[in-house]
């Protein structure tokens, strides 16, 4: 059935890894139960059950060939120079007219018979377990946690405390359907009320979401919520496989590479008291054994086909009970004895650390430094980030406003020492060595990592939408001016949508480097004084237009890459030979995304952060606030990130300049330019 979806509202649910919308998820209308018995147990009692709108989401559609040609050959333009461009046209229209219109049949009559997914559910999992690189800066993101605001609570054994127990409370929430369903509302009025929850309660799942659409609300899929809790990646030689074990009822915890357990939830299914695990806690964290001398957590930031094979020798040596209760834990809290120095310490801390306090492999992982700093690094093979926000959100919410322990609260008189258990695996000699050598890797690797952070202050959405222009579209537009100011390109930008509005819905790509961000970045950065003010913001205004009609396209699963990823999935799948399509260097090119983007805005969250996707790129975590602009970047030595955040700033100042109406001259330019340029440069080099 083809999904009555309106567009303008699908735009507004851009929910991926990390390009989170938080409006969606409506965390300043979450009401709390007052009754007493929900005080503890549960964070609230959705009149609503979690999953009512599951089995009626819109399936994924699945674009039309021409559709998906032309827009791929959009997005190439920018790129290619006249007769590459004419290579690449000539080989998509052949595809579309031949091999492609035969997959397309296939793909179609697939999908048709696997009613209960989307067709890209199967071969996006397929992708992320078959990966053999290391999660750890390939794949796993960060986003950190605000501070509360109360900077007593921030107290590592309070703060910790106060997550274990809403995580508890989180689960239990969800689990019993209790969790407020996701929902993007756009009259709130008539849809987030009392009333129309009481109706829509009473609505057949089958219909529920077409009642929920009646009103201009749209349901989004919760299916990979279930992966939140007692879930890990397992490592297999080419290919690993996810693993839940709900009825597990402890805690992993991380201190100086050893591993710790102890239940969190009881016999009855209730959380333990709050000041019992307060009590583990601080146990923990009074442990003065040394740090681990073999942290066996590195290996899972191994290869995968390597640390399936480490993983094979650590069973055959005995510690296949151990290992099970690793991956049936509820989650990994990490408490690190580092304090955090600057952001781009915790960024740093919280992407990668040193590699020896986590278990990159477990569904997420709460990290808590010793100055109460924390974030969650999740694994993100089971999912695109639209779980693990929620949760985060609804934990810091819950931790601030309701923590169930205080400063100077005193911990349980109960056995810490008895009900805490700390792991002692059996390793050889053949162990040992994996360990050093996977934390050589790890070091290696990371060294090489450098993070920078941008806070322009000098605008932010507020004047951007008062000028009519979307702020998302100016930030991208930014980073390809910025791009092309540092190395006179425009690349292959890549920026993720999801596409949670359909059952199992995951991502699509947003191609924000356009004709029409090529066209206004030359402007501004090579002619500035060539063109007027109105000609400038004309510019302007059309870059804005066409990023939102992408937006749309996207959000309502009408971008060209996932289906071109599917078409090429299925042709594997057959044995068969690849059309010149996917061998053309042009179609390698856009998918080497030099610029890897992402946006994140949550009460909840201080900061998010990604490596690059690729040696040359950039990894772009940023913001769009109220009145200014944040970028969190990360480059390897091939790029230089502090350059580029200089070349991004200077580009918002004149984008901002134009919008005030003032004109740009070349020497304004230039002036501007040599300032950014001068605390980089030694006298030498700046003349």
């Amino acid at each position: 059935m083809a999904s009555p979806l309106s567009v303008h509202c699908v735009a507004s649910l851009r929910i991926s890894g990390i390009n989170l919308r938080t409006a969606a998820l409506g965390i300043n209308k979450r009401n709390y139960s007052s009754k007493k018995e929900f005080s503890t147990e549960y964070l609230s009692q959705s009149v609503v059950p979690s999953m009512h709108y599951q089995k009626s989401l819109p399936r994924l559609p699945i674009p039309k060939l021409e559709d998906t040609v032309r827009r791929y050959l959009a997005a190439q333009r920018p790129l290619l120079d006249d007769e590459q461009f004419r290579t690449t046209e000539k080989i998509a229209h052949d595809f579309q007219n031949g091999v492609g219109k035969q997959l397309q049949e296939e793909l179609v009559a697939q999908d048709n018979n696997n009613t209960h997914t989307s067709y890209i559910s199967g071969p996006w999992f397929d992708m992320y377990l078959s990966a053999r690189d290391s999660v750890v800066l390939n794949f796993n993101p960060f986003m950190s946690f605000n501070p509360d605001l109360k900077t007593e609570y921030n107290d590592q054994l309070v703060r910790a405390t106060n997550v274990v127990c809403s995580a508890v409370r989180f689960m239990k929430t969800l689990r019993a359907g209790l969790l407020e369903p996701e929902v993007f509302h756009l009259n709130p009025a008539k849809s987030d009320t009392d009333g129309f929850k009481r109706f829509i309660r009473w609505v057949p799942s089958s219909l529920s979401w077409y009642g929920a659409y009646m009103v201009n609300a749209y349901p989004l899929d919760m299916s990979q919520y279930f992966r939140l809790f007692n879930s890990t990646r397992i490592p297999k030689r080419g290919r690993d496989e996810l693993f839940t074990a709900e009825k597990a009822r402890h805690l992993l915890v991380m201190r100086k590479g050893h591993m710790y357990v102890f239940d969190i939830v009881d016999r009855d299914g209730n959380l333990v008291k709050p000041a019992e695990i307060q009590s583990h806690l601080k146990f923990i964290l009074c442990d003065p054994t040394p740090a681990a001398a073999f942290p066996l957590g590195v290996l899972t930031s191994e290869n995968r086909d390597v640390w399936a094979g480490l993983r094979d020798k650590l069973i055959a040596a005995g510690n296949a009970e151990d290992l099970r209760i690793v991956d049936s834990a509820l989650f990994c809290l990490s408490l690190d004895d580092e304090s955090m120095r600057d952001h781009l310490h915790i960024s740093h801390n919280m992407l990668h650390g040193d590699g020896c306090n986590r278990w990159w492999d477990k569904s997420f992982t709460v990290i808590l430094t010793k100055d109460g700093q924390a974030a969650i690094n999740f694994e993100h093979s089971w999912g695109d980030g639209v779980a693990v926000l929620r949760f985060q959100n609804e934990i810091f919410k819950d931790t601030t406003e309701q923590p169930l322990v205080h400063p100077g609260s005193a911990a349980a008189a109960v056995d810490s020492a008895s009900a805490v258990r700390r792991l002692q695996f059996h390793l050889d000699s053949e162990l040992e060595n994996g360990i050093n050598k996977a934390k050589e890797n790890f070091d290696s690797i990371v060294s090489t990592l450098t993070i920078d952070a941008l806070e322009f202050k000098k605008g932010g959405k507020a004047q951007l939408k008062k000028s009519k222009l979307s702020p998302d579209a100016i930030a991208q537009l930014a980073f390809q001016m910025g791009f092309l100011r540092q190395y006179g390109q425009t690349v292959a930008t890549y920026e993720s949508c999801s596409t949670a509005a359909f059952r199992h819905g995951r991502t699509e790509t947003i191609r924000p480097a356009t004709i029409h961000t090529k066209q206004c970045s030359h402007a501004f950065v090579y002619q500035p004084g060539q063109h007027s003010v109105e000609q400038l913001q004309a510019m302007l205004s059309e870059c804005s237009k066409y990023h939102g009609q992408l937006t749309k396209e996207a959000a309502m699963g009408q971008g060209f890459d996932r289906h071109l990823f599917a078409l090429r999935y299925l042709a594997n799948s057959k044995s068969e030979a690849l059309h010149s399509l996917y061998t053309d260097p042009a179609y390698t090119a856009i998918n080497h995304n030099i610029l890897s983007t992402s946006t994140l805005t949550s009460p909840a969250v201080n900061l998010g952060g990604f490596a690059p996707v690729v040696s040359d790129g950039f990894g772009v975590g940023y913001g769009v606030h109220d009145d200014w602009i944040g970028c969190n970047v990360s480059s390897y030595p091939a790029r230089n990130v502090h350059e580029f955040l200089q070349c991004v700033h200077k580009s918002l100042e004149d984008i901002f300049t134009v919008l005030e109406g003032k004109t740009l001259t070349l020497e304004d330019t230039v002036r501007r330019y040599l300032a950014a340029q001068r605390p980089l440069l030694d006298d030498e080099q700046f003349r």
